[in-house]
């Protein structure tokens, strides 16, 4: 597709003139959708049908404890997600959607007025800004002035992800949260598949391979993410997959932390974290990761990195640990089971 503005702006041609709909999707990545929590699903029953049909994506990328939150929507689209959100931080928290495409965003803010009148604020908490994610100074996000970053399916689509993730930590508060959903994929793809339009705006050429991601986000400084899930994309059309090969993609909802404490392995200094069962909606446990999930009441031995996951962020409050990072005990047996492992797309640290 030649440089990165000819990737942008066939992206943009895709996505604001080409598809009207998922139904025109040619496979199914980039709409694929996670089961919402029941709390989400009663507020996507209040979003327009109109938001919910131009919607594309490929999980549920909103976290628990959003309330009085700012949150930012990385490729907010027609802005579902976005209208999500900004039911769940209330009044007194806010919530920016950017994207690039006019089209979509006409949509977006044609219905802002009266889904703030269905979701009972007095005021709208939301706006939606026309801009690239690569560049989200141009937008007027300033340096530490977000708490939550969100994208459902959106940043493989960017022909400069490192910008990407750097403008997102960025923006992010110290213990700020990156949490969003994307297609990874097992191996570097060749030029011709990424230089392909259909191919590259359904989410697959696009894709990060795992281990690249892992680097990319390393060397800016975050040196922990964590998987909470992960699915198998199926290629079921025929010339989809007769162009792609062997190579393994997959679905998966991924959070970081801007926490400058953060280790690149995990480290054991005898700390164990309890939950309290305070989170809204989350009585019994609370899912850190894919293979951390803190029962309430029930204290658990953690490694340094998850015991600053929720104790230094906007977890803190929720949770009780205990011990310090005073004395060492060597590396911390942490990570999922072995066959998590050996099937993930976005391995990592943990």
């Amino acid at each position: 597709m030649g440089d990165k503005q000819d990737a942008l702006a066939t992206v943009k041609e895709y996505y604001g003139k080409v598809l009207t709909g998922s139904k025109k999707l040619q496979a199914t990545a980039c709409c694929l959708l996670e089961v919402c929590p029941p709390a989400h699903q009663a507020i996507l029953a209040e979003i327009d049908d109109e938001l919910l049909d131009r919607f594309y994506g490929c999980g549920s990328p909103i976290p628990a404890a959003i309330d009085g939150c700012t949150v930012l929507d990385l490729g907010c689209g027609t802005g579902r997600d976005a209208y999500l959100a900004s039911k769940l931080v209330g009044q007194d928290g806010y919530v920016i959607g950017v994207d690039m495409t006019d089209e979509q965003l006409a949509v977006a803010r044609k219905h802002l007025h009266s889904q703030t009148a269905r979701f009972g604020l007095t005021q709208p908490n939301l706006e939606f800004r026309h801009g690239y994610i690569e560049d989200l100074a141009d937008c007027g996000i300033t340096d530490n002035s977000i708490d939550l970053v969100i994208s459902n399916c959106v940043i493989n689509l960017s022909p400069d992800k490192e910008r990407v993730f750097s403008e997102i930590f960025r923006v992010l508060k110290p213990g700020g949260e990156l949490y969003f959903s994307d297609v990874f994929v097992d191996r570097r793809l060749p030029v011709h598949l990424k230089n392909d339009p259909a191919l590259y705006g359904e989410c697959l050429s696009g894709a990060l391979y795992s281990e690249d991601f892992r680097r990319l986000l390393l060397g800016l400084g975050c040196r922990d993410y964590r998987v909470l899930s992960r699915r198998p994309v199926v290629l079921d059309n025929p010339a989809v997959f007769s162009w792609i090969g062997q190579a393994q993609f997959c679905s998966c909802v991924i959070r970081a932390f801007k926490l400058a404490c953060l280790e690149d392995i995990c480290e054991d200094y005898g700390q164990v974290a309890c939950y309290n069962g305070t989170l809204p909606g989350l009585p019994h446990y609370f899912d850190l990761d894919d293979h951390h999930r803190f029962y309430t009441g029930k204290p658990m031995p953690v490694c340094g990195n998850s015991a600053a996951m929720v104790q230094e962020t906007r977890f803190g409050k929720h949770f009780t640990v205990t011990g310090d990072r005073s004395v060492h005990f060597g590396a911390f047996p942490c990570g999922p089971a072995p066959a998590q492992a050996a099937d993930s797309c976005a391995a990592n640290g943990c």
